[in-house]
């Protein structure tokens, strides 16, 4: 292995050293007193337990003590052992140097520190090596994980977490833990859209990796806080913020090329011929339909006596057709904006054109063979009426939303 040292503008792109198949990246800022330590007892761990060619790279990103100096001998001391010494500081810009040029089939990153138990190293990467992952991360928000911090720290991490899952429907558990892996692969496709340079970096990536459809997998950790940390908690997680409403917005006006890279990296659905998305938007779509169907019931009773059925059906059919393609527009497909509203708004009147047809058509029947039907009678006709105009309802919504279906549908499944 080359033991020289690699220096790197934050975009510099060189070729990488040699294969291996595991490349893990210490990002490092000012870490003279821990660097040393950190690096034998990770070059130890994976010499006895990592059954994979490693590599240690230590990402010295601006240091301005002996940082460099020491990974600097620990790379002439080690075979495995490299340096990337970057001119400006950002763990997320580091990671992204390193990953992004990394000949290892697998790249990982782990905090100087080494707050997580070295033991989850394997089941972190095994996923990814074997191809059933694409990402893994380290998680001390499971159930099975061992974790000694502060109240205020674990106060802190949960709440951005619930924060992440209401504003970005994230549904992995911990995007802070300083564990993570992802393919190689992969992290040539996605590090270019990740804007971040500093801490929200991961947040970042694992928002972006879920949307496209990725496999994130994730492993229980030990973890013990480090009371020497000199992250500041408060600006970071003002800038966590501030990145959770700039990635919001990208996401809501379609900025992201969610569609694209989905066809490019995206897994195939479990079920043949059933798009990717389609599941989450049935079960969103009959949500909406059963309120759509509580209102019109309660429209068509109140104006039944003033209006007759056959106008109390049209008054109600029209008020919830306006209603529900509003709801479907924004809830079921994921369409933002005011972009394109009042024409979704007429194409879905056209689809409240068929349900009246059918509906209507239905009451001329009733009346015409039961003539003393009662208006409970009409109700329930009409409901089932509706019933089957809904599956027509469904399939033309998805027409009139075909654009954006496509670019958001791994988005909101």
């Amino acid at each position: 292995m080359t033991k020289s040292l690699v220096r790197h503008d934050p975009d510099a792109v060189t070729a990488p050293i040699r294969t291996v198949t595991l490349d893990v990246v210490v990002p490092v800022y000012n870490e003279e007193r821990d660097l040393d330590g950190c690096v034998r007892r990770l070059h130890r761990h994976l010499a006895e337990s990592i059954p994979y060619p490693s590599r240690i790279t230590v990402a010295d990103n601006a240091s301005t003590d002996g940082t460099l100096a020491v990974a600097t001998r620990l790379a002439a001391e080690f075979p495995n052992v490299r340096v990337v010494h970057l001119d400006e500081k950002g763990r997320g810009r580091a990671l992204r140097t390193v990953w992004s040029t990394s000949d290892a089939a697998v790249v990982a990153y782990m905090d100087v520190d080494l707050s997580t138990d070295l033991n989850a190293l394997l089941p972190l990467v095994a996923p990814l090596v074997s191809g059933h992952s694409d990402l893994a991360i380290g998680s001390r928000l499971s159930r099975s994980s061992r974790v000694v911090r502060g109240p205020k720290r674990e106060i802190i991490s949960r709440c951005y977490n619930l924060i992440l899952r209401g504003a970005l429907q994230a549904r992995f558990s911990d995007a802070q833990c300083g564990f993570k892996a992802m393919r190689t692969d992969v992290a040539r496709k996605l590090l270019p859209l990740v804007e971040d340079t500093g801490w929200f970096f991961d947040t970042e990536l694992l928002v972006l990796a879920e949307r496209v459809g990725l496999r994130i997998h994730e492993v229980p950790v030990d973890w013990v806080d480090d009371p020497d940390s000199t992250v500041d908690i408060v600006a970071t997680a003002v800038a966590d913020l501030k990145g959770v409403v700039r990635v919001g917005r990208a996401l809501a006006t379609g900025t992201l090329p969610v569609a694209d890279l989905r066809a490019a990296l995206g897994r195939e659905p479990l079920v043949e011929g059933v798009p990717h998305g389609m599941i989450g938007q049935l079960l969103r779509f009959g949500l909406i339909g059963v309120a759509s169907t509580a209102a019109y019931m309660v429209i068509y009773l109140m104006l039944h006596a003033v209006l007759g059925a056959q106008a109390a059906n049209f008054v109600a059919l029209l008020i919830t057709a306006v209603l529900n393609t509003a709801a479907n527009r924004a809830f079921t497909f994921g369409v933002r904006g005011g972009a394109g509203a009042v024409r979704h708004q007429v194409q879905g009147l056209a689809v409240f054109g068929f349900g009246l047809l059918l509906t209507s058509g239905s009451l001329f029947l009733l009346h015409r063979f039961v003539p003393d039907a009662s208006k409970h009678v009409e109700l329930v006709v009409l409901v089932v009426a509706n019933l089957v105009a809904t599956v027509t309802r469904f399939v033309a919504l998805r027409w009139v939303f075909r654009h954006r279906t496509t670019q958001n549908q791994g988005a909101l499944q």
